[in-house]
């Protein structure tokens, strides 16, 4: 599993990058729902969001899923790109595939790396 040391995690596997505001799924969520076939942002730049609003829905060979905000401020970026290539998720969840950018960002109920690998690691048992 791939947790970048500078990244934050939510429980419900969003990731949160406080440098640069970056927002997406984490590696665990995109292995969890396997091929990834579709992505559709419901925020736009500009847009007040909350910590657990939801900012997009992905929707796998297997399953769908809700993304919510792993922090609380101004979207300053969407990656519209993203809803033409989903399986971007799947190959790099924390590069090219970032969902927003959170300006001002507050992060919600974040763990580190260490500790989110802990959280997972207890979920597969």
């Amino acid at each position: 599993m791939n947790t970048p040391s500078n990244l934050k995690y939510t429980k419900s596997d969003e990731w949160f990058d406080p440098a640069t505001g970056a927002a997406g799924i984490t590696d665990y969520a995109q292995s969890q729902l396997s091929d990834i076939v579709f992505v559709e942002l419901l925020v736009d730049e500009g847009e007040e969001i909350e910590v657990g609003k939801p900012i997009a829905s992905v929707e796998s060979v297997k399953a769908s899923a809700e993304i919510y905000a792993p922090a609380a401020g101004k979207v300053s970026a969407v990656n519209k790109g993203l809803s033409d290539a989903p399986e971007t998720l799947n190959s790099d969840p924390y590069g090219e595939a970032w969902m927003i950018k959170i300006e001002g960002g507050a992060a919600g109920e974040v763990m580190d790396a260490a500790e989110y690998e802990k959280y997972c690691e207890g979920r597969s048992h």
